[in-house]
């Protein structure tokens, strides 16, 4: 039975507006204006659900993590804990040069206090579960507290583009450097991480990544996106 647009629930009509629009324009340019008209639901219905634009943003970048950690623990399930951390991260930073529009998506998450906080508190309990044999006698509020300081690293580590004088493999590296140090994990255990990491097609996970993502994302909220939202890679 086919549905019209009034029979599908407010909240997905306006996830289903947000997340089309934040993957085809980007979430700078994505206006209320549109978001309204869209989904076709009132400016007071909208805040009662969302509060601002930023409330939709905050479920999308959740569903994404998501994603990131299950890839990460399928290629990871025969190596030590740390491994998990080195491939999530490098996937999300791949993932950033792959499309600009998740870029933005993953900046602006990065710099809004509410949601960067949930994804702190979020990554908290991994990071403790991960580095508390490096960092013993630490709490999940230390592990929190550490963990605001390495996701400041990864929001700066996104924001630069890779270029000829800054490759992807060294910004995975310098990036996986600083913040396993950071946990205090040993410079050879270190480097045994990073060696994993570069031994990856590491493009190619991001990539598959990034295709089902997309793909999920469509079928969730029961939209199309246009093959060209497919390809904002940086050239």
């Amino acid at each position: 039975m086919a549905h019209t647009e009034a029979s599908v629930p407010t909240k997905k009509r306006i996830l289903q507006t947000c997340v089309r629009l934040f993957l085809m324009q980007g979430y700078q340019k994505t206006t209320m204006i549109q978001i309204l008209e869209g989904s076709q639901v009132s400016n007071s219905s909208f805040q009662n659900i969302f509060r601002a634009k930023d409330g939709v943003l905050a479920e999308l970048v959740d569903f994404m993590f998501g994603y990131q950690f299950g890839a990460a623990r399928a290629i990871t399930s025969k190596f030590p804990p740390v491994y998990v951390y080195a491939a999530e991260t490098a996937i999300q930073l791949t993932l950033t040069e792959l499309n600009e529009n998740l870029r933005e998506i993953y900046t602006v998450a990065y710099t809004q206090p509410l949601i960067l906080e949930d994804i702190v508190r979020r990554t908290a309990q991994e990071i403790q579960d991960i580095f508390s044999p490096y960092l013993p006698g630490l709490t999940y509020t230390d592990f929190y507290h550490l963990d605001i300081g390495t996701s400041g690293v990864m929001r700066s580590y996104m924001l630069r583009p890779c270029d000829e004088d800054f490759p992807l493999e060294k910004k995975l590296r310098d990036f996986l450097s600083i913040n396993l140090r950071a946990y205090n994990v040993p410079p050879k255990e270190v480097e045994k991480a990073i060696a994993f990491v570069e031994s990856l097609d590491i493009r190619k996970i991001a990539q598959q990544v990034m295709d089902k993502l997309l793909k999920d994302l469509q079928m969730r909220y029961d939209f199309t996106l246009p093959k060209e939202a497919y390809s904002q890679a940086v050239e």
